[in-house]
């Protein structure tokens, strides 16, 4: 041990050495400089920096392949931990993972009281708490960020006026042995500032939440809005020049600035709207975080309690247990009385551990060695886990880790990072920049276009041109050529998507879903998979009794109608043997039962019960706190509205008390009655108590029952048969029965029975000749609403896949009740998940609807699994265990009552209700959202496409490079018009209707066929309509007229005047996506869209009557306006007809330009056969055989689910050589030698469902897999796994 430490002081000063060595070589050589050359040393120093960039490389990729806990000791190594024995990861590592051998080197619970410098009973001492900071912990504070004097053993630490302990040493083994100097007295007297510099305070560090400006400045990186700044730049200083550059005349208005005005005004508003959304929704999560780190801990001061404030905990307090309590740091247990913690929470353990001294721990583990058994399995130890919950008991433990040390915050802080695009951002980002090269493209072919026409009319000399008139003539052609890259880039799409997200954001937070990250909105809306918890999120996180039987006759069922399937009193009349047994609704039991029995089973719940009632700080809601059993027995006697359990328990005198064992699996309590005599009340497991009891209490259907007293009868062997029939129903739907009995005495201590000096009965003498009272069956229910909301998700196309830590027959009956189990799928545990190469999950995955027994690492592997697939995925979780996995998927719901910190900072959306049936209101909302920018893009495209069009043809066509729209009507129509048009169809409100269709792939295009044939019908009728009317509409409008420039005003207002009804009316057909031809649906429910409408008209009205010389128009008669009505109306019959046109002529056509995208191509081979020759590829699977015998099988866990039938080309087989083939036989020969007879024989124990595994449970305890009962036999997962041993 000696040499170890010496071996590792050497290390530490050689270190140091090295860098005082490296100083001392580069003074020495400064002598040396002046007969050195000027060369040399420029070499030198570039060979230096070549190796100091080297060694920079080195010690990057050193570091990153350090893992995190290598890190931290290395964080420690800088910390000086002075007057304490402990740095403070030695401590944290302690408990992840929990290591007991790791407490016993510090010298066991002992060695780190001491080393901490607290008291097991006093706690901390007035010295530490009162005492001011000495010079020397001045230094101590001066040197927390880890250099000067005292920082680090680099330093000489004895120059500190405080003694130091000597250096802790790591052993070979990794052990830390126990610290030399532990008796430091001035541990002892070390003030609170000393433990806070070391061991860090218990607060974790807020993000730096972003500024307003600094959301905005994020805001600004987006694609488009840098397109449309760039636009905005060209065309404001463009427009400037125009307008006060160049002469104009007297009647026209310098109007052209107000275009690039114009667009930055429509880009502030995005910005702003879209950052100022963001910095509330996280000031919202933080009020909510905020609100539940204001509570107050119990810990111990100088021999006293007190409660401080969760930030004033501090490593070394003794604190205190109590059940309901969230665990606030890390520790280890030292004393107290039946201390159970969920810790679920924390590590995902689904079962309750309990606290044990270390003294009790070590000798349980040692135990546990000798026997050769797991020493985890008792679920027992002595650690105390921050995050954990305390069902009951009551305790102490010292804080050893608090804040970024402890397990619950330094998972937090791993958390923490920034989010990804969203596959709307990524293909609007792609959007973006096809149409900047896209309008780039015509602006280029309409300026190379014009210069040919403007050198050509130079060369002619027509028309007659000074330089200076050539020279605007020239900027008037690059003013034309930038308008129409403008009036190509849609200048409203970021308005859409901004305003839609808000819109949907603000709707979703009166849903109960508070969005902390915006995008996540809307990548919710093609979520394909959605991997979910089971308690707290499918199920209500609360037992429940759910069925049950009084006496043994009347079987209760809560809620009867929707599960009759819960009673056994149902059968057929002739299979009938028990005949006096009913079903009853559980709510109905007061009808049948009398008031002598009612209050006997009232007391026997009651009474013989720890659990007790307290309000829920988070929800402020009276809850029963206290062993989930006893906890839903009363809240059973509740529901039934029988006497007060306090009420019963207060004035019930207890004789003698019987605490819950688990080798008898029961519980008592004894009680004198008030006509002297005694009574028992035992509770526990059915199966064992059942057989105590010789006789029964008798309910009958007909609610009759006798004058006074409690009806019994003998329990015969019908009677026996009927109680085992009714625990083995109840067992196999998983519920946990517990049975109720009770005995009476006349006397205390009764006769011939041994007793105690205390008068107590050993409980083996009194549980004997019991009565059953009755017989319940608890679960978890289900929340209301789960069923539908799990329907409603296959309906839209999305898989729900659940992920739980409980055992698989529970998780089984839950999925089954919900939905999620369906034919064809699989259930599968984590343990053997987790052993499967990725080829394998990678085609299992897919078909995978239960992981049971799984770790929360098995949920990050499946979300991975299933991304890597192009799989959209969303994960619920409410523990700290499900941070990985909520931060891994696309998009994380945390719940807002159950969930912890840590998995709402991992997360993305927080169901405020806790309730799976949002997750479908997310789905709906991502639709909506999705579906307004779409609908957006549709109108906004064929706007902008007409636009630019008709802008090239008419500069072409006019010698005086004119277009058919001035620059201001363009402006109402880009700008206005657009801005309208997002708010109006980003406001539609979402529907169930959304849910009717399938997700898109995260690969899918952003239009689909229809959107892109309506966007080229719709272009092709405005522009056909346009430029017909503005080349000719004089001459068969005004074919006899003499003012024909008067005419021309009236044909350029008629013509903007049908092109803004064009749209205005184009706008309503864009309601729709797909196909059908209602337009009109569900308009009315959106008021913006009315109103906005109406807008547009009425201001387009306005300015043809006023805008004059402003908007270049003049008024018109009544057949102008008719017309240009007529015209734009026209859009919404159009858009019927473009409906009715076949998809597949369109299809072929947007598939030839590559607008559809490239289609996923399925492999034909499978994943895991890579690296296999094709021989064994074509022979694996024409002899499938193979691939189950037993012993000689090739790859028995290649699960071949998706592409089973996947074969080899034709040209590859051709070409397989013959030897390859041939090079196989020997092996194949030699696996069915091997092999014998090894198959499964039907019926037999290693088989009990015939070959079939979706019969029996059998399958899961072999380590294979499960198939839903219902799969058809034609189904490949079937043939795979159920089909192929068949006999």
């Amino acid at each position: 041990m000696a040499d170890s430490a010496q071996q590792d002081l050497t290390a530490v000063r050689s270190i140091a050495a090295t860098s005082v060595t490296h100083v001392g070589d580069a003074s020495g050589n400064g002598k040396h400089l002046d007969s050195v050359s000027v060369f040399d040393v420029k070499s030198s120093s570039r060979k230096d920096k070549k190796k100091e960039k080297q060694l920079r490389k080195e010690k990057e990729a050193e570091e990153a392949a350090k893992t995190n806990h290598q890190r931290e000791l290395d964080q420690d190594a800088a910390i000086n931990p002075a007057p304490f024995a402990f740095k403070p990861y030695q401590l944290a590592h302690m408990l992840d993972p929990k290591n007991i051998d790791t407490l016993t080197s510090f010298g066991g619970i002992s060695g780190v009281l001491r080393g901490l410098g607290t008291h097991v009973e006093l706690g901390l001492s007035s010295p530490t708490l009162h005492r001011t900071t000495t010079g020397a912990s001045q230094n101590s504070r001066k040197s927390q960020s880890g250099a000067g004097e005292g920082a680090s053993h680099r330093h000489d630490t004895e120059k500190a006026d405080i003694d130091v302990p000597a250096i802790t040493v790591t052993e070979p083994h990794g052990a830390i042995s126990v610290p030399a100097s532990v008796d430091n007295p001035s541990v002892y007297t070390a003030p609170l500032v000393d433990r806070r510099r070391v061991y860090g305070e218990n607060v974790l560090p807020q993000r730096a939440s972003k500024s307003l400006l600094q959301l905005m400045w994020l805001a600004m990186k987006d694609k488009v809005l840098i397109l449309l700044s760039i636009a905005a730049v060209v065309s404001l200083a463009l427009g400037l020049f125009q307008d006060f550059g160049t002469p104009r005349t007297s009647n026209e208005p310098p109007v052209d600035w107000v275009e690039g005005v114009a667009i930055v005004i429509a880009i502030l508003i995005v910005v702003v709207v879209g950052s100022i959304n963001d910095w509330q929704k996280e000031r919202q999560f933080r009020t909510l975080n905020e609100k539940k780190e204001e509570r107050g801990v119990k810990v111990i001061r100088d021999g006293a309690e007190k409660v401080v404030d969760i930030k004033e905990v501090v490593v070394g307090d003794i604190a205190l247990l109590e059940p309901g309590e969230i665990v606030p740091c890390d520790g280890i247990f030292l004393s107290g009385h039946n201390v159970k913690c969920d810790e679920s929470g924390a590590t995902g353990e689904s079962d309750a551990i309990k606290k044990l001294t270390y003294e009790e721990t070590l000798q349980i583990y040692e135990t546990a060695k000798q026997e050769g058994k797991d020493p985890h399995g008792s679920h027992t130890d002595c650690f105390v886990v921050s995050g954990s919950k305390v069902l009951e008991g009551v305790g102490k433990y010292v804080v050893v880790a608090v804040g970024t040390k402890s397990f619950n915050g330094r998972i937090m802080m791993a958390l923490r990072g920034d989010t990804e695009n969203t596959p709307l951002q990524l293909k609007l980002n792609n959007l973006a920049e096809l149409i900047a090269k896209l309008g780039s493209t015509a602006g280029l072919l309409l300026f190379t276009a014009l210069m040919i026409r403007f050198f050509v009319q130079l060369g002619r000399g027509q028309p007659v041109r000074n330089a200076s008139e050539n020279g605007i003539a020239f900027v008037n052609i690059l003013i034309i050529a930038v308008t129409l890259v403008v009036v190509a880039v849609p200048e409203g799409l970021p308005l859409a998507v901004t305003l839609a997200l808000a819109f949907a954001t603000k709707r979703m937070t009166y849903e109960r879903l508070l969005v902390r990250v915006l995008g996540s909105c809307e990548t919710m809306a093609n979520a394909s998979v959605i991997c979910t918890d089971k308690t707290g999120t499918l199920t209500q996180n609360v037992m429940t009794v759910v069925a049950g039987s009084i006496g043994i006759h009347a079987k209760f069922v809560r809620q009867l109608d929707e599960n009759g399937a819960r009673t056994n009193a149902e059968e057929s009349e002739k299979e009938r043997k028990h005949r006096q047994d009913f079903s009853i609704d559980q709510a109905q039991l007061n009808t049948v039962l009398s008031p002598e029995l009612r209050d006997l089973l009232n007391e026997a719940i009651a009474v013989n019960s720890t659990a007790f009632e307290d309000i829920d700080p988070e929800s402020n809601e009276t809850i029963f706190v206290g062993s989930k059993t006893e906890t839903a027995l009363l809240q059973f006697a509740k529901e039934l509205r029988w006497k007060n359990f306090r009420k019963t328990r207060d004035g019930a005198e207890i004789i003698q008390m019987i605490p819950f064992s688990s080798e008898r699996k029961a519980m008592g309590v004894v009680i004198r009655l008030p006509n002297g005599s005694f009574r028992l009340y035992a509770k526990g497991a059915s199966e064992i108590l059942s057989k105590l009891c010789k006789t029964h209490v008798v309910v009958h259907r007909d609610g009759a029952f006798p004058d006074s007293g409690i009806e019994t009868q003998p329990i015969d062997e019908l009677a026996q048969e009927n109680i085992s029939r009714t625990i083995i129903f109840y067992a196999n739907q998983t519920l946990r029965t517990i049975a109720l009995c009770y005995r009476d005495f006349e006397s205390w201590p009764p006769h011939g029975m041994e007793h105690d000096e205390q008068n107590e009965v050993p409980y083996e003498q009194l549980a004997n000749d019991l009565t059953l009272i009755g017989i319940t069956g608890i679960e978890d229910p289900l929340r209301e609403g789960v069923r539908e909301a799990v329907t409603k998700c296959h309906r839209a196309g999305v898989t729900v896949k659940m992920c739980t830590g409980d055992n698989v027959l529970t998780a089984r009956s839950i999925a089954t009740q919900c939905g999620i189990f369906t034919p064809g799928g699989i259930i599968m545990e984590g343990p053997v998940f987790r052993k499967l190469e990725q080829s394998e999950r990678v085609e299992i995955v897919q078909r995978l609807q239960v992981l049971a027994r799984s770790s929360p690492e098995d949920k990050k592997v499946l979300v991975e699994t299933l991304k890597s697939l192009g799989e959209i995925v969303g994960v619920t979780g409410d523990g700290t265990n499900d941070g990985p996995a909520l931060k891994t998927a696309n998009v994380g719901f945390s719940m807002g009552i159950a969930g912890t910190e840590v998995a709402k900072e991992a997360s993305d959306i927080i169901l405020m209700d806790d309730n799976f049936s949002s997750i479908v209101k997310a789905i709906m909302w991502g639709r909506c959202v999705n579906d307004a920018v779409r609908k957006f893009l549709q109108f906004q495209i064929s706007t902008n496409v007409t636009a630019v069009i008709i802008t090239f043809v008419s500069a072409v066509a006019s010698e005086q490079e004119e277009s058919v729209l001035s620059a201001v009507q363009l402006l109402w129509i880009n700008i206005i018009m657009d801005t309208f048009a997002a708010l109006a169809l980003a406001t539609d409100p979402a529907s169930e209707k959304l849910l009717e269709r399938k997700p898109d792939k995260k690969t899918a295009p952003l239009f689909s066929v229809d959107m892109y044939k309506m966007i080229l019908m719709q272009s092709v009728y405005q522009t056909i309509v346009i430029l017909v009317f503005h080349f000719r509409a004089v001459n068969f409008l005004f074919p006899n007229s003499t003012d024909s420039q008067e005419d021309q005003k009236i044909v350029k207002t008629l013509v903007f005047n049908a092109f803004v009804f064009a749209q205005i009316f184009n706008s309503i057909n864009c309601r729709r996506l797909d196909n059908k031809l209602n337009i009109f649906e569900g308009i009315f429910r959106n008021r913006y869209f009315i109103a906005i409408t109406l807008i547009e008209i009425a201001v387009q009205i306005i300015i043809v009557f006023v805008g004059g010389a402003a908007f270049q128009v003049t008024r018109m008669h009544g057949r102008e306006w008719g017309i240009s009505l007529a015209l734009g109306v026209v859009s919404i019959p159009w858009g019927a007809v473009i409906r009715c046109m076949p998809n597949g002529p369109f299809e072929k056509l947007f598939n030839a330009f590559g607008l559809l995208g490239r289609k996923e191509v399925l492999p034909t081979t499978k994943p895991d056969t890579e690296g296999w020759g094709g021989a064994i590829t074509l022979v694996r699977d024409n002899l499938s055989t193979f691939a189950n015998v037993r012993g000689g099988r090739l790859r028995a866990s290649s699960f071949v689910v998706k592409s089973r039938s996947a074969r080899l080309k034709d040209e590859e087989k051709t070409s397989l050589p013959l030897h390859s083939v041939l090079t196989m036989a020997p092996t194949l020969m030699a696996s069915a030698v091997a092999a014998g007879q090894a198959y499964g024989q039907a019926g037999s124990l290693s088989d009990p469902a015939h070959a079939d595994p979706s019969r029996s449970s059998a399958a899961l305890w072999e380590g294979k897999v499960q198939l839903h009962p219902g799969t058809s036999p034609e189904d490949p997962a079937y043939q795979r796994f159920g089909g192929e041993n068949k006999t």
